[in-house]
């Protein structure tokens, strides 16, 4: 049940997520699929959470990690941080807790001390999911209009292929519209300048690094 909520609420806010519950599926997954992170619940049936947190970083995986448990003692947040995770949320936590800490070992992973995000041409806040673009009113974006341009604000300058940009916007089972990718870029460009996005034919989308 808090598997099903959690999901829904990343998706609310924009995050594209995939839900597995199981330690040796989770471990799997993590070999065919790139992501951003890890929200990993140490009470997993089968191999517990923290035999998956130890196996990710035994294998040298440096993807962060924010783990979800029940378990609020001294001695086991210790041994969570110390055997590779990022951050810790205790249940019950409040669901914009969550948001917030995941926001933060983003940044982190990212290299951003600023939790607003900006290429010098505009900037991106992800709490409020608006776009500011030369001082002028925020625009506020819809969650795969925000999803999309977060990506490629991520490395301003790096070229994203329509297939990368894919997966930080849908996750398993959801279905993917042929032209989804261009709708989404039209519509941003209509909202915050046609130069803003550009695209490098047959490689993919990006952001200019600098104004």
């Amino acid at each position: 049940m808090i598997g099903s909520v959690v999901q829904d609420a990343l998706r609310d806010a924009s995050y594209a997520t995939d839900w597995v519950q199981s330690g040796q599926v989770a471990l799997h997954s993590l070999t065919l699929q790139h992501y951003d992170m890890v929200l990993l619940d140490l009470g997993l049936p089968g191999t517990d959470g923290m035999d998956v947190l130890r196996t990710i970083r035994s294998n040298n995986n440096p993807i962060p990690v924010v783990v979800m448990t029940a378990r609020d003692a001294l001695e086991d947040r210790i041994g969570g941080l110390d055997a590779g995770a990022d951050d810790y949320v205790l249940k019950p936590f409040e669901m914009s807790e969550l948001l917030a800490r995941l926001r933060a070992v983003l940044r982190r992973k990212n290299g951003a001390a600023a939790p607003v995000m900006s290429n010098g041409l505009f900037s991106l806040d992800p709490v409020t999911h608006e776009v500011t673009v030369f001082e002028k009113t925020p625009i506020h974006l819809s969650n795969r209009e925000f999803a999309l341009l977060q990506a490629l604000m991520v490395r301003p300058g790096a070229i994203l292929s329509r297939s990368a940009l894919e997966d930080r916007l849908y996750g398993w089972g959801e279905e993917v519209e042929s032209n989804a990718i261009e709708f989404l870029i039209h519509a941003l460009r209509k909202k915050i300048g046609r130069n803003t996005i550009k695209n490098v034919r047959g490689v993919g989308w990006m952001v200019s690094k600098d104004a």
